[in-house]
């Protein structure tokens, strides 16, 4: 096949075309730097989008009463990790709950999820509840769980008239703290002796 010079593009451009195809290339461009194809009169003035920016024409404004609500918890995820178990369990319960609806439900998936180490009852009035493993005092079981300011518990079980409950080498940590309290040696109750 002989090459010619109109047989060298598929669509056989002339030079006027090439031309064109240029410039089209330079339009693109321009428009793809945030400048717009239509030459401007002024460049230092922004292009303004075509808006209405007055929809109601009588001349007023009318501005209706704003009333802001802070939006209303609906739900809570709280995080319970039993004593002995490795992860926390995460459990959905509605803010207005107790103290004792969060043990009830926190025993309840313990126990539906076959947790390890399986607990000795699933009795919720058996169990203590707890901000952190490190913290004396149980929560009182009435309270409402959106007053308590943390979403991190800690459940263990309580001795209870001389039985133990729970894995069975701990007591409530309250009374454990008043017994240590009104020994001398305070320091030789938490050595492993």
């Amino acid at each position: 096949m002989p090459v010619n010079s109109k047989s060298g593009n598929r669509k056989g451009t002339t030079g006027e075309t090439e031309k064109n195809r240029r410039g089209k290339l330079q339009e693109k461009a321009m428009s793809f730097h945030g400048r717009g194809t239509m030459p401007h009169s002024n460049p230092g003035e922004l292009r303004r989008p075509k808006t209405l920016p007055e929809l109601f024409s009588s001349g007023r404004t009318i501005v209706e009463p704003v009333c802001l609500k802070p939006p209303r918890l609906t739900k809570l995820l709280l995080n319970v990790t039993v004593q002995g178990s490795l992860g926390a369990l995460q459990i959905i319960i509605s803010p207005e709950s107790t103290v004792n609806d969060l043990i009830d439900a926190a025993i309840s998936l313990y126990v539906k999820e076959a947790r390890r180490p399986f607990l000795p009852e699933s009795e919720p009035s058996r169990f203590d509840l707890h901000y952190s493993q490190f913290s004396l005092e149980s929560i009182g079981r009435e309270q409402k769980l959106i007053s308590l300011g943390s979403r991190n518990f800690f459940l263990c079980g309580r001795k209870e008239n001389g039985g133990l409950v729970g894995n069975g080498s701990s007591e409530s940590c309250s009374k454990e703290a008043e017994k240590v309290a009104k020994t001398g040696f305070h320091w030789l109750k938490f050595m492993g002796f």
